[in-house]
């Protein structure tokens, strides 16, 4: 390693070696020769590693962990595998994060992450040990910190230990917006209103059972999000290149495996096919195909909200989303419904995202998938949109949403919907004319059977009550409801 300084302009740097020649590195720099050649190779995607903490984070953890076992086994200096140690825990706690400078698509099954990772502390080590960065022959980052590692076993571990991470995070703003969606629905429980099927007026229902209703899909997601963590924790450290275990103490796999589970608290499983689980990207494909699932249903939800909140004059005009911004820069006055339109576009990329990791996934040959990169940066970035996506809907917009009450109790007074529920007592023919007469005069089906006799306004009134319409029928409801059937008859 050298030092030196191309010109008095410029930043002095340090030429390293490799099997392929010399490199410059920036003399500054905490990382290495592969990584100046990963910079050079792949300028693709303008965003680096470390735009996903939760991996660097990851594959500290996996390199702190495999020190530790390294030197429990005896095959790793306790010096150098306490180095390590130290510095993979400043890295935890976010220091050299901006040294992770490799893009996240890349070639080489992730080899130039790893490598940026060996290179970052093995040079922090080096500085902590008073020798100068790029001075190998003290501390390596193959020799020493990729001790018993390949990129091969290092990558994918480390990549579902992000997610499992990104998964437990989205999990609990999941819970929360499922949260928020379940006090409005008991905050609209006695708000009538029309229910829809195929955009066509139905039957009534309320408001409450409508939010309530989006309350349990989300809560059915975060069950099966919940499940994928399980597979996530199947890892394939001490596999090393394709399965076999060379260059590996035979007891390194579950030495690691232990350090690593005490490491993170995340119930850590070794494979029991390292060969299968070094090429299989299955459980990547599993978590994938739930993400979409979330997001497509949530999406759904906030296709209902901004019918529900269409107009306000012209539309269902249903409930009040908060305004959270002008929605025109020619239209005085005009508020768009933004939350829900960015939640939308969330969904629609983790859509995209999902065929991509299928493609991926297809693409891979033989004993090691090649593409793990683009598959762990779509996850990921699904994980980290989504979360915020259902942070910014429950702040920004669904604590906020009101009931449009007298709208809706007008709705409900001229709907023929209504007739529906009266039709076991005064029976369907009787109910058709009174829809139809509804629907060309505009007036009331509560007026229409009292003024043809049908009922009294009393038992109108106990039959079109909100609970009855909505479907939750106390006992005594039930009871008074049978006595008027009996007059009626």
């Amino acid at each position: 390693m050298t030092i030196l300084a191309v010109s008095d302009d410029s930043p002095p740097v340090r030429i390293e070696h490799d099997s392929l020649g010399s490199q410059e590195v920036p003399a500054d720099a905490y990382w290495g020769i592969h990584t100046a050649r990963a910079l050079i190779n792949f300028p693709i995607s303008r965003r680096t590693i470390s735009d996903y903490p939760d991996l660097i984070r990851a594959l500290a953890r996996v390199k702190q962990a495999s020190a530790r076992a390294n030197a429990k086994l005896g095959v790793l200096d306790s010096i150098k595998a306490q180095t390590i140690d130290d510095v993979c825990e400043r890295i935890v706690a976010g220091k050299f994060h901006d040294q992770f400078v490799v893009g996240v698509i890349q070639g080489g099954a992730g080899t130039s992450t790893n490598m940026n990772t060996n290179e970052v502390i093995a040079n922090a080590g080096l500085e902590q040990m008073n020798r100068p960065r790029g001075d190998y022959t003290a501390l390596h980052p193959i020799d020493d910190v990729n001790r018993s590692q390949s990129t091969n076993d290092v990558y994918p571990t480390a990549i579902k230990l992000a997610m499992i991470w990104s998964v437990q995070r989205l999990r609990a703003e999941h819970a929360q917006l499922a949260a928020a969606f379940e006090i409005k629905g008991r905050e609209f429980a006695r708000v009538l209103k029309i229910g829809r099927t195929q955009l066509q007026d139905a039957v009534p229902m309320t408001l409450g059972q409508e939010f309530s209703g989006f309350a349990t899909t989300l809560r059915e997601d975060y069950d099966r999000l919940g499940e994928v963590l399980a597979w996530l924790s199947e890892v394939n450290l001490g596999a090393t290149a394709i399965g076999t275990g060379i260059t590996a103490d035979p007891r390194y796999a579950e030495a690691v495996r232990g350090e690593l589970e005490d490491l993170t608290g995340v119930r850590i499983v070794t494979a029991q096919d390292l060969v299968e689980a070094t090429s299989d990207v299955g459980v990547f494909m599993t978590l994938s195909g739930t993400l979409k699932r979330a997001a497509v249903k949530l999406s759904k939800i906030c296709n209902d909200l901004r019918l529900l909140s269409s107009g306000p004059q012209a539309g269902f005009a249903e409930i009040f989303l908060p305004a959270r911004q002008a929605g025109s820069s020619i239209m005085p006055g005009k508020v768009n419904p933004v939350i829900p339109e960015v939640v939308n576009q969330v969904a629609f990329s983790v859509i995209g995202a999902d065929a991509t990791v299928t493609a991926a996934a297809e693409a891979g040959q033989l004993q090691l998938n090649a593409f793990e990169p683009v598959i762990a940066h779509s996850i990921l970035q699904s994980l980290d949109w989504m979360t915020n996506a259902c942070q910014t809907l429950r702040v920004n917009c669904i604590d906020g949403v009101q009931a449009n009450l007298d709208h809706l109790s007008a709705q409900v007074a001229s709907s023929v919907g209504v007739v529906t529920a009266l039709t076991p007592y005064i029976g369907y023919s009787a109910s058709a004319a009174l829809a139809h007469t509804a629907l060309t005069s505009n007036a009331s089906i509560a007026e229409l059977v009292v003024n043809n006799g049908l009922m009294t306004a009393e038992q109108v009134a106990t039959l079109l009550s909100p609970e009855r319409l909505s479907g939750f029928v106390p006992s005594e409801t039930s009871e008074t409801a049978n006595r008027i059937q009996r007059s009626v008859t």
